[in-house]
């Protein structure tokens, strides 16, 4: 059995359709999505519709990010986060143009029952975004938390690359678990269009929503799959500027 994550995909279908190809998934392959399906470019619906038509047919795991929770709202209450429409809603709100009720309470399910975080049975940890208590994500008092929080990536940013894992110095947060995967900050905003991996921490959000990739990447071998850059796929749109 394999194991893949893909990072954040943001409405490309087309990049995701790439990252899928090549990873030629079979029976008994696993995939961890890793949150924010939908807001950037045109096919926010389609891309979810598709997850959906996947996971009849491959073991999938679906992690909420920041982003599927305003989009989740919005298909549950009809509300319109100012926010969110800045920074995609509006190509979201769109795609769904030409779907039925029906379809759409379909996609609010696929919503309602994503996962906050994933704990593998080797202890790999996935979630959307970090999280904050030293305890590991079973003691975080905020959920919303797992979406939104940037710290944990900061923290290894600033990390002394030569300090032991088995010392005290070493960040506790870390010390619970095997390896972390994230995404929702993308790595291009440090100018790497490649997955980054410090210490156990892996960051696999290639910058799909801006002018980068979707990636995809074996857990177990690190190799990684990378679709093309989105705005080449979608030349006539602009993506979250």
């Amino acid at each position: 059995m394999r194991t893949f994550a893909i990072g954040d995909i943001h409405g490309g279908l087309r990049a995701l359709t790439q990252v899928l190809n090549q990873l030629e998934l079979k029976d008994g392959d696993k995939v961890i999505f890793m949150g924010d399906y939908v807001d950037g470019w045109s096919e926010s619906a389609q891309v979810v519709e598709t997850l959906i038509d996947l996971s009849k047919i491959i073991d999938c795991v679906f992690i909420k990010g920041n982003h599927d929770v305003w989009c989740e709202d919005w298909l549950k209450n009809d509300t319109v986060n100012p926010s969110w429409y800045m920074h995609g809603g509006k190509e979201t709100m769109e795609s769904y143009n030409d779907f039925s009720i029906a379809e759409k309470n379909e996609h609010l399910t696929f919503f309602e029952n994503m996962t906050m975080y994933h704990l593998d049975d080797e202890n790999r940890l996935f979630l959307h975004a970090g999280f904050t208590s030293m305890h590991g994500v079973e003691k975080e008092p905020f959920q919303k938390t797992f979406c939104l929080d940037r710290t944990l990536w900061e923290m290894t940013l600033a990390m002394d690359q030569k300090i032991a894992k088995d010392t005290s110095f070493y960040p506790k947060r870390l010390q619970h678990y095997k390896e972390i995967y994230i995404g929702h900050t993308p790595t291009t905003n440090y100018g790497i269009p490649t997955p980054v991996n410090i210490a156990n921490l892996w960051n696999i959000d290639t910058g799909a929503a801006f002018k980068g990739k979707i990636t995809g990447i074996n857990i177990d071998t690190k190799a990684y799959f990378q679709s093309d850059n989105l705005p080449g796929l979608y030349p006539d749109e602009k993506g979250r500027n």
